[in-house]
């Protein structure tokens, strides 16, 4: 990455788009405060990611999920339980009902689609603000992006929250972004309101 900025207000949906290779992933393990970067400043939800406080209020969704394939989802809820103070079991419950997965199953033995519908459902069930998503959408079925999108959707109802969102799928981005930020070779080429970019991009 070099030089990277911008800002995602409260209220914001953010597209984080490049290619494969870009620094999309890598700028999210930035703010996670996974990797350090060697200059610059981040700061989350006013503060510096590594606070224990602001961790509390970041959801999270990696592309390669991360959680033990050996686990179950009742499992996940209990090791959640443990990690953060505001798990609300009864809600996870709730989602993984909604979502007809099997609370004593492996989840090595789960679809993709449902690997990622635990991983949004751990993610909204701790009171989080923040949202992150790296390519949530990925390789799954019109049918089970589109309930992906309708959760997203319903936690953005809270004008307090905000996602920020990789994906190179640009129609799911047509549906929920905001914003768009484009990386490319780890900087960012432009960061705008999509509407902005409708009206005036095109293709040369």
């Amino acid at each position: 990455l070099r030089n990277v900025g911008f800002t995602l207000p409260r209220g914001t949906v953010m597209g984080l788009i490049g290619e494969n290779g870009a620094g999309k992933t890598t700028t999210i393990k930035a703010v996670l405060d996974l990797i350090r970067p060697d200059s610059g400043e981040i700061t989350v939800l006013g503060e510096h990611g590594s606070n224990p406080s602001v961790r509390e209020k970041i959801g999270v969704v990696l592309e390669n999920g991360g959680f033990p394939s050996a686990m179950s989802a009742a499992q996940v809820s209990m090791l959640l339980g443990r990690a953060y103070k505001n798990w609300n079991a009864e809600q996870f419950a709730l989602y993984i009902e909604k979502f007809g997965i099997d609370r004593e199953k492996a989840i090595r033995d789960y679809s993709k689609g449902m690997k990622t519908k635990l991983n949004i459902a751990a993610a909204l069930s701790h009171g989080a603000e923040l949202l992150l998503l790296d390519e949530p959408t990925s390789g799954l079925d019109p049918v089970v992006r589109d309930e992906v999108l309708d959760l997203l959707y319903d936690f953005m109802q809270d004008e307090n929250h905000a996602i920020l969102l990789s994906s190179h799928i640009t129609s799911d981005l047509d549906k929920i972004a905001d914003e768009i930020t484009f990386i490319h070779k780890g900087e960012v080429l432009l960061s705008e309101p999509r509407d902005e970019l409708l009206d005036t991009c095109g293709i040369l």
